[in-house]
């Protein structure tokens, strides 16, 4: 009997993972341009910092998958919910106790390690959690919790940032421009220490140890015969599309330090706030969207739609108010974000011509950037987390429609592809030191133009399948 009302008892420390991982995953990008310089590195050898974090969550995905087929039985039906959320904090603290010795010693490639197994931590995280946000409350409002939830990591992504540098550096008043790898161990050590303490809490909390199983649920178009997951081209097309997504997500991101410490002369520690305003662009997209999964009428929705993105916007420079930075080079971003809102306008919900639409905002974005400098350029960079912000969802609601009794195993494929970020960002790295770290921006340009080709193509896909695009809603987000 499902639950008529949520948990929030249950559902408060199982969103404090979502999190985690935002928190983990922006301050990466701090890192690169501290190791990049401590370690005198290029530009590619920098971005193995994304490598081994993203590279860890298929890795994750492999090694389940491996342990489930020796035991013949799925690992988390065995070990339960809640234990397989607690061992994968227990694994990413591990991962934290590492930056110590790495730290200690100045090696890079202890520091790597110790990203990858929190991020192996994470991929265990990730496959218990979002059934686990669905079950504290009833499945009707299931999507609104996993929508908040991922208001929740992109909270993370914001403050992530400013928050390490803040432990890395000192004020944004210090004079300190300077960095040790020394200091680098706190923060992680700290958040090391927070892993375990939500794990304890988790512990001793109500939080269900299973979760129950759903009806099998039939393949539609009449496509019950297909043996395997891969017998769907939404879900080839999808895999790539994923991998492509968190690529230019991440790559973005990754390269931005260098590019703005090479362009703009500033400093790793004046570069903080504009990272923490692309993953803000991220909550403010995704709070944009999230407005669709609550029950209002629709002359509340089309207010939210407005209003939701600014209250986003208004958080960032809130924290960005308290770190004590200047906030007068972000009042003009206010009129980059109306873009953003009349692309989700004129997506009217569906999420095909969403991932259309944003692709090709996407593009333009990373072309202004690339064609431009000083601050538009900055700003044109920025704005793809914009861009980026609603693809996820939309993706993987197009890749796994009509898989039926596969779309447990399509889900798993799909989540295998993060990779993309830690393969995608190296890539661009590659680019910046045979060309230049402004011209390598074109490999976000390729990656926008396939998921535009995947828009159109996987529409023409499911239609022949009889599956009515309206049908499908996205939901939650990565």
């Amino acid at each position: 009997m499902e639950n008529k009302s949520t948990n929030w008892g249950q559902f408060i420390p199982l969103a404090s993972v979502f999190f985690f991982w935002g928190f983990v995953a922006a301050s990466n990008d701090i890192l690169i341009p501290v190791f990049k310089k401590e370690f005198n590195l290029s530009q590619f050898q920098s971005q193995l910092v994304a490598t081994a974090f993203y590279i860890a969550y298929t890795v994750g995905s492999i090694l389940y998958m491996i342990v489930s087929s020796i035991l013949k039985i799925d690992l988390i039906n065995k070990i339960g919910y809640k234990n397989g959320l607690i061992l994968g904090l227990i694994i990413s603290a591990l991962g934290t106790l590492l930056f110590i010795p790495a730290a200690n010693s100045g090696s890079f490639p202890l520091m790597i390690s110790a990203l990858f197994i929190v991020g192996l931590g994470f991929s265990l995280q990730q496959i218990v959690a979002n059934p686990l946000a669905i079950l504290v409350g009833p499945s009707s409002t299931g999507s609104q919790r996993l929508t908040m939830a991922g208001g929740i990591n992109n909270f993370g992504t914001t403050i992530g940032p400013l928050i390490v540098t803040f432990a890395i550096f000192g004020s944004a008043a210090s004079a300190n421009a300077e960095a040790s790898i020394e200091s680098v161990k706190i923060p992680y050590l700290v958040l090391g220490a927070a892993f375990l303490l939500v794990a304890l809490f988790l512990k001793f909390s109500s939080l269900p140890s299973t979760v129950a199983k759903e009806e099998e649920s039939a393949d539609t178009g009449g496509q019950s015969s297909r043996k395997s997951a891969f017998s769907y081209p939404q879900l080839i097309l999808g895999m790539i599309a994923i991998f492509l997504y968190v690529g230019v997500e991440v790559s973005t991101a990754s390269n931005l330090p260098a590019y703005m410490e090479d362009s703009l002369g500033l400093h790793t520690k004046d570069v903080a706030p504009y990272i923490s305003l692309y993953w803000a662009s991220m909550m403010i997209g995704r709070w944009t969207g999230a407005v669709e999964a609550f029950d209002f009428k629709a002359g509340t929705i089309k207010i939210l739609r407005f209003l939701a993105p600014y209250l986003a916007f208004a958080v960032f420079l809130l924290v960005n108010l308290i770190a004590k930075h200047d906030l007068s080079p972000f009042y003009i971003y206010a009129f980059v974000i109306m873009a953003m809102i009349v692309c989700d306008i004129l997506s009217q919900g569906n999420p095909a011509r969403m991932v259309l639409i944003f692709s090709l905002a996407g593009i333009t974005a990373l072309l202004i950037g690339m064609f431009s400098t000083g601050m538009t350029s900055v700003y044109a960079f920025t704005s793809v987390g914009l861009f980026c912000s609603t693809l996820w969802p939309c993706i993987f609601a197009l890749a796994i429609k009509g898989l039926g009794k596969h779309t447990n195993q399509g889900s798993g494929f799909l989540i295998m592809m993060i990779m993309g970020g830690g393969i995608i960002a190296p890539l661009q790295g590659v680019i910046a030191d045979k060309t230049s770290i402004h011209f390598s921006f074109i490999v976000g340009v390729i990656c926008f133009a396939y998921l535009a080709f995947y828009a159109i193509t996987v529409t023409g896909i499911l239609k022949k399948q009889g599956i009515d695009l309206k049908e499908i809603k996205a939901e939650g987000g990565h």
